[in-house]
C-alpha cells in the first residue's frame, strides 16, 4: 500500500503542476469596452472579437507541449497504478479532458472551439440523465416560471448600493465565520467579464460592480462554501492531490452544487433563478445559429436591460464565433448540474446511503467519482471534507427535506393546481409589493 499511495501522490501531483498555466476563462474573456462599444451602436455593431482578436490573446501555455506532458502522464497513470484501479480511471479522465481544452483554446474564433466545447460540457440539445427532456426544454421550463406575474409580488427592496471595496470587507468577515483565519482571501479586479468568479483561495470581486446584501449572501455560499471550500478540501488530501483542482468534467457538478446550496440555505431569488435559466436557452439559440445580436435582441425584447441581456449574451459567444454555431456551452452546467445534484441526493437517500453525501465536498469531482472515493474514503486513502456546509454535516434535516421531496413526486400537482386555482381566481387583483432590483452576474 505505501508505494501505491507514493505512486498515487506523485501522478497526482504531476497533473497539478501541468494543469496550472491553463486559465479557460482568461484565455476567452472580452475587454468590459466591447459592451461600451456595442450598445452605444443601439445593439447594431457585432463586438470585435473576431479569429484575430483572439490570435493576438497569447495562450499562457504551449498547447503541444500541454499535450505532450498529458499524454506522457497517461501512460504513467496506467504503468504505475494499472488500467483498471479505480482512482488512476479518475485521472484519467481529467487527463482526458485537459487534452481536449488544449485543442478548445488552439480553435479559439473557429467552428473547432465550439466542437471541443459540447466535448467538455455538451449541447443544449443534450438530454438530462435518466430522462428523455432536453436541457433546453428544461431551461424554457424554468423561465416561464421564474418569469410568471407571481415575481413581481416577491421582488425585495435589496438595493445594489455596496460598492466592490466594501463588499470585499463585507464577504472577507462572513468567510471568515466559516473558514480558519487567512484560508480564504477576497479581493478587488478589473480582469473578470462577470462581477464576482473564484479561483482557487481567493474571491475576485469586479471593481465596476455594486453589490446588495442579498447578494453577498449568495456569493458566500456560492464561492465561497462551493468553490473555494472544494478547492481547499481537495488540496488538503495527502494522496490524491487532483481534487484540488477542476477540469471541466467537474463544473456541472460544481455549478449546480453552487446552485443548490443558494437554495438550501434560501440565498437565491426569482431574478437569479431566471438568469441561470436564460443561460441554456441563450446557448441553444446560437448553437442553433442565432448569431450575436439576434440573441442580444431576443433577451432584450424578452425583458431584460440591455446591460443584462448583453452580458447573457456574451458569455455564451466568447471563445467562439460571433455568427452563431460555435460557442461555449459551460452555461448548461448551472441548470443541468442542479438536476443531477438533487437527483443524486434523492437517490442516495432512497437507497439508503445518506452518508456518502459528504463526499460532494472532498473536493473536485463528479457525480460518478463519489462511490469509488468514498470507498477510498473508507480504506484511509481519502480524507473525509474539512469544510461541510451545516446541513452536509448533520444530515438529518437534508434527509427529511429530501425524503418529502422524494414523496411528492407521486403527488399529480396538475390535478392539484387546478383545484387550487378555483381558489384562488376569486382573490382580487392586487399589484406588486415591490420594485424591480439588479442582481449580481457570477461565473
Amino acid at each position: 500500500m505505501p508505494i501505491y499511495l507514493e505512486n498515487l501522490k506523485q501522478l497526482s501531483d504531476r497533473l497539478v503542476a501541468i494543469q496550472k498555466p491553463i486559465q479557460i476563462l482568461d484565455a476567452i474573456k472580452w475587454p468590459a469596452v466591447f459592451e461600451d462599444q456595442f450598445l452605444a451602436s443601439g445593439g447594431t455593431r457585432l463586438p470585435a472579437a473576431d479569429l484575430q482578436f483572439y490570435q493576438q490573446q497569447a495562450l499562457s501555455f504551449s498547447p503541444d507541449k500541454l499535450q505532450q506532458d498529458l499524454n506522457e502522464l497517461r501512460q504513467d497513470v496506467v504503468r504505475r497504478l494499472g488500467r483498471h484501479d479505480g482512482l488512476g480511471r479518475i485521472l484519467q479522465a481529467n487527463i482526458e479532458q485537459y487534452l481536449i481544452v488544449a485543442e478548445m483554446l488552439k480553435g479559439r474564433g473557429t467552428a473547432e472551439f465550439g466542437k471541443h466545447s459540447r466535448a467538455l460540457y455538451g449541447s443544449a440539445q443534450d438530454r438530462m440523465r435518466g430522462d428523455r427532456k432536453t436541457l433546453r426544454e428544461l431551461g424554457e421550463r424554468l423561465c416561464r416560471i421564474f418569469s410568471t406575474p407571481a415575481v413581481e409580488h416577491l421582488k425585495r427592496p435589496y438595493a445594489n448600493d455596496i460598492s466592490a471595496h466594501k463588499a470585499v470587507d463585507l464577504l472577507a468577515d462572513r468567510l471568515g465565520r466559516y473558514f480558519n483565519p487567512g484560508d480564504v482571501r477576497v479581493q478587488i479586479s478589473n480582469g473578470i467579464v462577470s462581477d464576482a468568479a473564484a479561483g482557487g483561495d481567493v474571491i475576485k470581486l469586479n471593481e465596476r460592480a455594486y453589490f446588495s446584501e442579498l447578494d453577498l449572501q449568495v456569493l458566500e455560499v456560492h464561492e465561497g462554501w462551493v468553490h473555494v471550500g472544494t478547492t481547499l478540501n481537495g488540496r488538503k488530501q495527502p494522496w490524491a492531490t487532483w481534487l484540488g483542482v477542476g477540469s471541466p468534467r467537474i463544473t456541472a457538478n460544481q455549478e449546480g452544487l453552487a446552485v443548490l446550496l443558494e437554495t438550501l440555505t434560501f440565498s437565491s431569488f426569482p431574478q437569479r433563478a431566471r438568469r441561470v435559466s436564460d443561460r441554456v436557452v441563450a446557448v441553444d439559440l446560437a448553437e442553433q445559429g442565432a448569431d450575436f445580436i439576434e440573441v442580444f435582441r431576443h433577451f432584450r425584447d424578452s425583458g431584460l436591460s440591455e446591460h443584462d441581456s448583453y452580458r447573457v449574451t456574451q458569455r455564451v459567444f466568447r471563445g467562439g464565433t460571433l455568427s452563431g454555431g460555435s460557442v461555449f456551452t459551460k452555461d448548461l452546467s448551472y441548470v443541468k448540474g442542479f438536476v443531477e445534484n438533487v437527483n443524486f441526493i434523492k437517490s442516495a437517500i432512497e437507497s439508503g446511503v445518506p452518508e456518502i453525501l459528504p463526499m460532494l465536498f472532498v473536493g473536485k469531482v463528479t457525480l460518478d467519482d463519489i462511490p469509488i472515493l468514498y470507498e477510498r474514503h473508507l480504506e484511509g486513502v481519502i480524507d473525509a471534507p474539512v469544510y461541510l456546509p451545516p446541513m452536509f454535516r448533520d444530515l438529518n434535516g437534508l434527509f427529511v427535506w429530501f425524503g418529502f421531496s422524494s414523496g411528492l413526486s407521486l403527488v399529480n400537482m396538475s390535478r392539484v393546481q387546478k383545484h387550487f386555482n378555483q381558489l384562488f381566481d376569486q382573490l382580487p387583483q392586487t399589484a406588486p409589493l415591490y420594485t424591480a432590483q439588479g442582481d449580481v452576474d457570477i461565473d
